[in-house]
């Protein structure tokens, strides 16, 4: 036990580092590829383990990704497909629902709707998502519901990782001792997604939750990390520095290619040192993101990070990540 732990603090201690150097480099620009189903295939298949992007409300990102995924699956891959709007402590009602709604012969449009039914978090978009699960069950891949739940989120924030986290988990993942940069990265990345309107006060306890789904993203796809698997996130979650990435062993990592797919509103190409691989879509309209920032917001820490890439906002008419405390990117 002794040895584990010594070897997993020692590959954490190496990972921060080089989170602190990509964080270095981060303002750093380089060109951002203008996004086309071909780059994003190829990207697809430069690692067995692939860490997909997206602007949660972006209607074109969505569409590429799943002709980009249904050109993957049709040249023979067959990875897992794992979702960050499914929650993971449903993945067995998942796998029951899969499992009888075949057996019942019933259409793939009410398949998919059962699925949503007991494993879908609350306040997602799901037209974007429906054609995703349809190339799952086409393809008889995988389902990964990966995400922690809105209830777990809100223990994080709370209580802090030990309220959802084992200790050996929290061991396993290095969540005992996070990394100071770590935190003050995630935070203030909060802040900046919230258009800076947050209160001080708020930070700590949402980035804690952010850094709580990143470790179960992580955990969530390990085990198909030899098949394959692709898993749908927002672009914060989907980062080389502070997301789902750092949370894998560093034999895992190796075979990990982090994706983001960034809107074309002038700061992509900075954005871009955050990724292994990046293309660029064009602005998804929507209304002013921090108008929706008020202090009623503030007291209810509902809404995605507001003037964000990681996550649009949500609320009425919006089609962005679920409203919970704190919010998705």
């Amino acid at each position: 036990m002794t040895r584990f732990l010594l070897r997993s603090l020692a590959w954490r201690s190496a990972a921060a580092a080089l989170a602190l150097a990509l964080a270095a480099c981060a303002s750093t620009t380089r060109p951002v590829p203008q996004a086309t189903d071909e780059a994003l295939v190829q990207a697809i298949a430069r690692q067995p383990v692939v860490l997909l992007g997206e602007v949660h409300d972006n209607v074109a990102q969505h569409a590429l990704r799943a002709q980009a995924l249904r050109r993957t699956l049709a040249g023979g891959a067959r990875p897992a497909l794992a979702f960050e709007q499914l929650d993971h402590e449903h993945q067995a009602a998942l796998e029951q629902a899969r499992a009888q709604t075949l057996a019942d012969g019933v259409s793939l449009p009410a398949r998919i709707a059962r699925l949503i039914d007991v494993a879908g978090g609350r306040g997602w978009n799901w037209d974007l998502y429906r054609p995703y699960l349809a190339l799952a069950l086409e393809y008889e891949l995988p389902i990964v519901a990966a995400n922690l739940s809105r209830p777990q989120a809100m223990r994080v924030a709370q209580h802090g990782i030990a309220a959802v986290f084992a200790p050996s988990e929290r061991a396993r993942l290095g969540l005992d001792q996070i990394p100071e940069d770590i935190e003050h990265l995630q935070q203030t990345e909060i802040a900046d997604g919230h258009c800076g309107q947050l209160p001080a006060e708020a930070l700590a306890p949402m980035a804690a939750a952010q850094i709580a789904r990143d470790a179960q993203l992580a955990q969530a796809i390990l085990p198909y990390a030899d098949r394959g698997v692709i898993l749908l996130t927002g672009n914060g979650h989907a980062r080389r520095d502070i997301g789902v990435a750092r949370y894998l062993p560093p034999e895992v990592q190796a075979r990990t290619v982090s994706i983001g797919l960034l809107e074309d509103d002038g700061k992509a190409a900075a954005r871009a040192a955050h990724f292994d691989f990046s293309l660029r879509t064009p602005v998804q309209q929507r209304a002013d993101p921090c108008a929706s920032v008020g202090h009623g917001a503030l007291g209810r820490m509902t809404g995605a990070p507001a003037g964000s890439q990681e996550a649009a906002p949500a609320g009425p008419g919006m089609a962005g990540g679920p409203s919970l405390v704190p919010a998705p990117r």
